[in-house]
């Protein structure tokens, strides 16, 4: 490296745009009570009962729940438990003053073994119930004897006697109201209060298969459709293979049914009329329905939908397309700029050269991005669209190379990769070479897909709820689709040819990028607060400035240093994306604890499911704020429609329940919720009333009329005409 003569705008308003990023705060977390019975602990497992209230209440009943909790990857059988395995069997007889109502089920995960289907619940499950009290002035005991299978490797049968007792009182929540709650929000929903349903079933006999074929539809657009089967007993069903329509909204679910005595068509024959219990599954939501079947004519010919993956790859490009006009693109604007404006007067097959390798770096960082997800996939990790953005190593990472790109701009320094690959990365005219155009757009593309834009959501989800080709396609046509301005430069090099060529004004345009792009270090560090903590932000923000002193004034002052160089940005590397994971005396709050109200006009209050669907049931409004710190477009609808205007006066007055859902870190029930709707990525809206129990999804650019119209789908005819 050698120093170079930095422009004539002083250093020190330059480290004064870093040094904003040295204020920070902090933060506590509280615990709570409890109101439950002791654990009945074994190896293995445990199980116990919990309530959701600390006492009785006026109203004489008690929502509470049987409580399991096993050691990682042990599990505990659903109620129709599959191939193997039996459910929790729990007996209330000892139980005093209390009627214990049905056990309620959640719906249960699928687990695939050498060919057997089981269905259970992993780690840990409560399934909840209601108990009716006879004398709501007396105590009541809510007693059970509980016989159960844990399996992992081997199933150990278990017998446990729980017991708690409730006193009387003013029915006050416990510290387990909000578990409960959210259990119970994932058992099925019935009848009309579904957004997915199953509309028939036929029975379609081969010459040596049997199978159920089940015709569902939803509101929004499956994400990954599954379905568990009850029916006679004897018969085993298996994994269904599933089929989406091109828009995503209908599915064609063929489940293999076993067991049966004599041939194929003869069982299907005496199973025509038999009704079913269906209980359809899209991520955490999941509705049951009793189906009767019929039988369908004999064919062995799965349903396909060749034509599907097409439309969803054009809604791949034109997502990644509209991705270049979304706010989201805001912190790399500094990049497509110079990178435009450099090339005036050049060369036009320079030109072309350059934009054709950006849009390799562009395509090439997308195929990283899907193999990434990929892998996570595999190994069964909650995946989204930005969750790079979650962890803390790639926002402290992608900061550091912002400082350096920044510290460029402002001529601190120019670098020449060695050997083969001398083209300038990084040179007095910002980045240069066939390199480095192509590091160039991988580095801007990571910087730019935080957030989602118009039909991306679409082919994300339908490409991550399917396998690796599907995910690959579909990634790189949004990788073609972000890539289309620089191939457009590449066909019309005139676009920037006939550009003004570089001369005296040129620095002074490079520092002002540079100063766009230290206001992209800064909002990194405050995502990085928001992920990791406000000291790791503190600890990484001085590591920066301590970088652009040294490559700055440091390098300019005694260039005999610049041999150390190499030596300190390893060092400050390697320091800034470790801070994220050293303990933070301050550092974000427990996920297992509701973020407080968001200060303001508007009283947002912690996304909970249960809640939700509490003030739906009683006729009231909710809105659903998706968002995270990193999610640029999400604070410009945040700014610009949510929180001024009409909307504003709506939702300060508490006509509007607004729920926020934080995903600035990883969260599996915000991303199992963002699932439910077919959506992998932010920002994303939605709206809940009496006439949308399973709520409204609005587009990802939000306006006032898009919203008001949304309100008043949902609301009841008395508060929708408020709205109007």
């Amino acid at each position: 490296m050698r120093a170079m003569t930095p422009p004539s705008t002083p250093f020190r308003a330059v480290i004064a745009i870093l040094l904003c990023a040295l204020a920070m705060a902090s933060g506590f977390v509280r615990p709570a009570g409890a109101a439950q019975s002791p654990w009945a602990e074994e190896a293995q497992s445990a199980v116990r009962l919990v309530a959701a209230q600390e006492s009785i209440g006026a109203a004489g009943t008690v929502r509470a729940g049987l409580e399991f909790r096993m050691k990682p990857h042990w599990k505990v059988y659903w109620r129709s438990p599959g191939d193997a395995g039996f459910p929790p069997d729990p007996k209330w007889d000892a139980s005093d003053n209390a009627a214990v109502g049905p056990m309620e089920w959640p719906v249960p995960e699928r687990f695939s073994v050498l060919g057997l289907e089981t269905l259970g619940y992993e780690d840990a499950v409560i399934m909840p119930f209601t108990a009716r009290i006879a004398n709501p002035t007396k105590p009541a005991t809510i007693a059970a004897h509980v016989r159960y299978l844990a399996c992992n490797d081997i199933c150990i049968p278990f017998d446990a006697t729980v017991s708690m007792t409730i006193p009387p009182g003013d029915g006050r929540p416990s510290a387990h109201a909000h578990s409960i709650g959210r259990f119970a929000s994932l058992v099925p929903r019935q009848g009309a209060d579904a957004h997915m349903r199953v509309r028939a079933l036929r029975l379609q006999a081969t010459a040596k298969a049997l199978y159920l074929i089940a015709d569902a539809n939803a509101d929004v657009a499956f994400a990954q459709p599954d379905l568990f089967v009850e029916g006679p007993a004897g018969l085993g069903y298996g994994k269904p293979d599933v089929s989406l329509a091109a828009d995503g909204r209908s599915a064609t679910l063929r489940v293999g049914v076993s067991g049966f005595d004599g041939t194929a068509a003869a069982a299907a024959e005496k199973l025509a009329g038999t009704s079913f219990t269906l209980t359809l599954r899209d991520g955490r939501s999941a509705v049951e329905a009793a189906v009767t079947a019929s039988v369908a004519p004999a064919s062995g010919a799965p349903v396909g939908n060749g034509a599907s993956i097409l439309a969803i790859l054009a809604l791949a490009y034109l997502g990644g397309l509209i991705l270049n006009l979304m706010p989201c693109v805001l912190p790399v604007l500094s990049i497509k700029l110079l990178s435009l404006v450099k090339h005036g007067g050049g060369e036009r097959a320079r030109v072309r050269a350059g934009f054709l390798a950006s849009a390799a770096g562009v395509v090439s960082a997308f195929m990283v991005l899907a193999g990434g997800l990929i892998a996570f996939k595999g190994a069964g990790a909650a995946i989204g669209w930005g969750i790079q953005f979650q962890q803390g190593w790639f926002l402290a990472g992608m900061a550091v190379l912002v400082t350096l790109f920044a510290c460029n701009m402002w001529g601190f320094f120019e670098f020449r990769l060695p050997g083969a690959l001398a083209d300038k990365a990084m040179a007095g005219h910002g980045v240069g070479g066939i390199a480095g155009h192509f590091l160039q757009g991988a580095f801007a593309t990571l910087l730019a897909t935080p957030c989602s834009a118009p039909f991306l959501g679409t082919a994300v989800g339908f490409a991550l709820a399917r396998g690796p080709a599907e995910i690959a396609a579909v990634f790189a046509f949004l990788g073609f689709g972000l890539a289309t301005p620089y191939l457009a430069v590449a066909a019309f090099p005139a676009l920037a040819t006939r550009m003004p060529k570089p001369g005296p004004w040129m620095p002074r345009f490079k520092f002002v990028l540079g100063l766009a792009l230290a206001a992209t270090a800064i909002w990194l560090l405050s995502v990085i607060a928001g992920v990791a903590g406000w000291n790791a932000a503190a600890a990484i923000g001085g590591l920066l400035v301590l970088t652009a002193i040294w490559m700055g004034p440091v390098m300019h002052r005694m260039p005999e240093l610049r041999r150390a160089t190499p030596i300190l940005l390893t060092v400050v590397s390697v320091l800034a994306v470790g801070a994220p994971y050293v303990g933070d005396l301050n550092g974000p709050p427990d996920p297992a604890t509701p973020a407080a109200p968001t200060a303001g006009k508007i009283a947002w209050k912690p996304f909970d499911r249960a809640a939700l669907d509490a003030v739906v049931a009683g006729g009231g409004t909710v809105l659903v704020d998706v968002t995270a710190d990193w999610c640029i477009t999400c604070q410009v609808n945040k700014t610009l429609v949510l929180e001024r205007g009409r909307l504003a006066d709506i939702l300060g007055r508490g006509e509007v329940t607004a729920m926020r859902a934080d995903w600035t870190r990883p969260d599996p029930d915000i991303a199992a919720y963002l699932a439910s709707f077919g959506r992998y990525g932010i920002p994303f809206n939605a709206v809940y009333g009496p006439n949308a129990k399973d709520g409204i999804a609005l587009p990802e650019l939000l306006s006032e009329s898009v919203v008001l119209d949304a309100l008043v789908r949902a609301s009841s005819t008395a508060v929708a005409a408020r709205f109007r």
